[in-house]
């Protein structure tokens, strides 16, 4: 049986210009796999990275948001955020969460020289794989 580290490092090699990857879980921020090959990439640095992501996704202000949309609608909105793409000056990082697993979240980073379509291509091809993974 494959593991998150094996599923994540496939993500890694399949895409041109990919730095990382990484399944976080939402609810604590921990990280459950990840692979990469940049030697900056400490343990620190992918924590800190996760706990940005968890703020996108389920942050304080987007609870807020789906807290004002439960009361304009009439009935609860929750989670509602299922992908981000978010670019730094020199990056790309994909984020979606599992279907079927609401509280993990796949995060792809890649150099600016990365196809777009290639690394949500990357992303969600693999959801299928990581989602029987992910507790």
């Amino acid at each position: 049986m494959a593991k998150l580290d094996d599923v994540v490092r496939k993500i890694v090699n399949d895409v041109d210009g990919a730095l990382g990857c990484a399944v976080v879980d939402l609810s604590s921020g921990l990280l459950l796999g990840v692979a990469h090959n940049v030697p900056y990439f400490t343990s620190s640095y992918l924590e800190a990275v996760a706990a940005a992501a968890v703020d996108m996704m389920r942050g304080k202000n987007v609870r807020a948001v789906e807290s004002l949309l439960s009361s304009q609608r009439g009935k609860t909105v929750q989670n509602m955020i299922k992908e981000v793409q978010m670019t730094t000056d020199k990056t790309y990082h994909f984020m979606a969460t599992v279907p079927d697993k609401p509280d993990s979240m796949v995060v792809l980073i890649t150099s600016k020289s990365a196809n777009l379509g290639m690394g949500w291509s990357a992303v969600r091809s693999n959801l299928p794989l990581i989602a029987p993974l992910c507790p």
